[in-house]
């Protein structure tokens, strides 16, 4: 069963740190490339941030560049978003995502929703003072 679960969300000030974690199970982890994305209320979900199937490559929406890293850790089968320097903007349900890479090239890390094809649950994030 292919599972991807996001945990780490909770509340934060702003300028403050959240890292969230999101774990795969039942996918060939290590071949795909892997996406943050969110929602904000009465928002469409928009992309935050990728990173290739090697970790060489990543990608991060205007928004958050400077402020939030993405990385991998294949052998725990998980990715992760530091998230610093919050801003109330950055309220929204966060969700992970996959797409089969097949281990093809390292420079894909898509930031476009379409491309994914695996979704987590997502988890919450509130900025707020």
């Amino acid at each position: 069963q292919v599972r991807l679960v996001e945990s780490g969300g909770g509340l934060a000030a702003p300028g403050g740190s959240l890292r969230l974690s999101c774990e795969a199970s039942g996918i060939a982890f290590t071949g795909y490339a892997m996406g943050w994305f969110r929602r904000a209320p009465e928002k469409e979900r928009e992309a935050v941030a990728a990173i290739g199937w090697s970790g060489k490559t990543t990608n991060y929406a205007n928004s958050v560049n400077g402020r939030f890293t993405i990385s991998r850790d294949n052998a725990k089968n998980t990715v992760y978003l530091q998230m610093n320097d919050l801003k109330p903007d950055d309220t929204a349900i966060y969700f992970c995502a996959g797409k089969n890479a097949n281990y093809g090239s390292t420079w894909y890390a898509p930031l476009n929703v379409g491309e994914y094809d695996v979704w987590g649950q997502g988890t919450q994030v509130t900025v707020t003072s």
